[in-house]
């Protein structure tokens, strides 16, 4: 079996492949045309960040099984293409995780003691001792959004440097962060305390431009920020107004929102140190992710063992088949859970119950789970989630019964909040049509699917052609619309496939709707 390798990789994970009876090209810096032309002669994909998975490249790798990435990030990949034509996304998590906590550290030092502009300076020859005072960092307060693999690392150097650490993590209980010396806030806490902030969460679209104008208003003047997670977390263009208007003193950025950038105002603004994505870039962490992508397509092509993907469970190809439908389900559910449901996560109950309690299960359970923390987590697939459960201290109870009352099949998640309890429910109406059945007391059939609206709303009439009229206006097309209700006349949830994103107007405006309770964008 051939394998590409189309971004420089260790020299140790190349060999590992070769010694694994695998025949390796070496071909990087290839452009898409280039690679769309030879890629159907391989059955492996070797990648980083460079190459990018497209769908049309994908669709014209016709052999491939298996595609590996060295590193965390696989937003280079189209996981939903590659899922349809069976092909395994693998990375390689924790690899590179304390290289980039190191990383973060070393540029939040760089930026207190403007060390950049300092040496800049000197290279000039110059002597401007006065210009380039900093700060310390002793007893000053670090704000860390994300408080996963990178994030703890970050956290456990700050306290070495005898900083105040405090974080927001809705997937962390508060007695495991306390173990930590951590106290667990919200977002507005995060931002009106701190004197340092630092995002380590995935960049998904939940979390796109999280930090954005209105989380800047809120900081304390003078604040400093770091980015070494993922481009566009932080809005670029808030940070930038930020940085001329006063409120934020510095920004360490190592990502971007393009990169490189195509517009280098905020790089080279004199207040901004920067980096070209080096978090990841150390001897160590290129070698350790090199040799265990090597190693796990091995074993991947040669035994059949699924190891750390993101798109399939550890199982068995026999099994896989059976189980796939519900494994998509359940991440779905948890994804669902994880933006509708809101609260600091505690316990998890899950009830297989019909057709899917005979299954193996416990990969279903990891899918839903791997759901539920992709929304906030960095490194999550099917291998780390049951461990990021257990480290945040998160009880998952399963049970299974053989009957149900009114589905074939049912996956049914309580999920135990600060905030109280939620219940969900989903089944398979055949292979692959996927439903949510029940939200609470609110039963409904549900196609969970792209973007969604979430609105709960009071049982009085008009309330639904309101929100057709300001969607209509918008110029956003329904695909589908899903209604129930608790009782008549009671509280009612409506839920409405679109075919795009809606814009904060387009909410505010739904919102103001008489009868209207809540409205949540969800992406599915």
């Amino acid at each position: 079996m051939k394998i590409l390798v189309s971004d420089k990789l260790s020299e140790k994970g190349v060999e590992i492949l070769k010694q694994g009876g695998l025949d390796v090209d070496v071909n990087t810096g290839l452009k898409p045309e280039e690679l769309k032309n030879i890629i159907g002669q391989y059955e492996g994909l070797v990648v980083r960040s460079a190459t990018k998975a497209t769908p049309d490249i994908i669709d014209a790798a016709k052999r491939l099984k298996v595609i590996g990435r060295a590193g965390i990030g696989v937003d280079n990949i189209d996981i939903a293409i590659a899922s349809k034509h069976g092909i395994v996304v693998m990375n390689t998590p924790g690899g590179n995780t304390i290289t980039t906590g190191e990383h973060t550290i070393a540029m939040m030092m760089a930026l207190t003691r403007k060390i950049p502009q300092a040496t800049a300076s000197m290279k000039e020859q110059k002597w401007e001792k006065k210009k380039f005072s900093g700060r310390e960092v002793f007893n000053k307060t670090l704000g860390i959004i994300g408080l996963g693999r990178v994030g703890s690392i970050v956290a456990s150097r700050a306290q070495g440097l005898k900083m105040n650490v405090i974080a927001y993590d809705p997937f962390i209980s508060k007695e495991v962060a306390e173990k930590q010396g951590i106290e667990i806030v919200d977002l507005d806490n995060i931002y009106a305390r701190s004197d340092y902030i630092t995002v380590h969460t995935p960049l998904t679209k939940e979390t796109k431009g999280l930090v954005g104008k209105d989380a800047f208003a809120k900081m304390k003047d003078g604040v400093m920020v770091l980015n070494c997670a993922r481009g566009g977390i932080i809005d670029e263009k808030a940070l930038f107004e930020a940085l001329n208007s006063g409120k934020v003193a510095g920004a360490a950025l190592d990502v971007y929102g393009k990169e490189p950038p195509e517009d280098w105002a905020l790089v080279t603004h004199p207040n901004v140190i920067c980096t070209p994505h080096l978090g990841a870039s150390t001897a160590e962490a290129q070698e350790n992710v090199a040799i265990a992508v090597a190693e796990q397509i091995v074993d991947y092509l040669k035994n059949g063992i699924i190891r750390n993907a993101v798109n399939a469970p550890s199982v068995g190809p026999e099994t896989l088949p059976k189980i796939r439908p519900y494994i998509e389900l359940a991440e779905k559910m948890g994804l669902f859970i994880a933006q509708v449901f809101s609260g600091r996560l505690e316990k998890i109950n899950i009830n297989y119950s019909g057709d899917v309690a005979e299954l193996e299960v416990p990969p279903i359970t990891v899918a839903l789970l791997k759901g539920l923390f992709s929304v906030i987590v960095n490194d999550v697939n099917y291998v780390s989630a049951p461990i990021i459960a257990k480290d945040r201290g998160i009880d998952i109870i399963e049970s299974r019964s053989s009957k149900t009352e009114t589905f074939s099949n049912m996956i049914e998640v309580r999920v135990d909040l600060d905030t109280g309890t939620r219940y969900l429910a989903g089944s398979l109406f055949k292979p692959y049509d996927i439903r949510i059945v029940k939200i609470d007391n609110y039963p409904i059939e549900v196609i969970p699917e792209k973007n969604m609206l979430v609105i709960y709303n009071k049982d009085l009439p008009g309330t639904v052609g309101k929100i057709g009229m300001i969607l209509g206006e918008a110029n956003i097309n329904i695909a589908r619309l899903f209604l129930g209700r608790d009782r008549q006349q009671g509280t009612a949830i409506i839920i409405i496939n679109l075919d795009s994103d809606v814009s904060n107007d387009v909410i505010q405006k739904i919102e103001e709707v008489p009868n209207t309770i809540s409205v949540t964008q969800v992406f599915i």
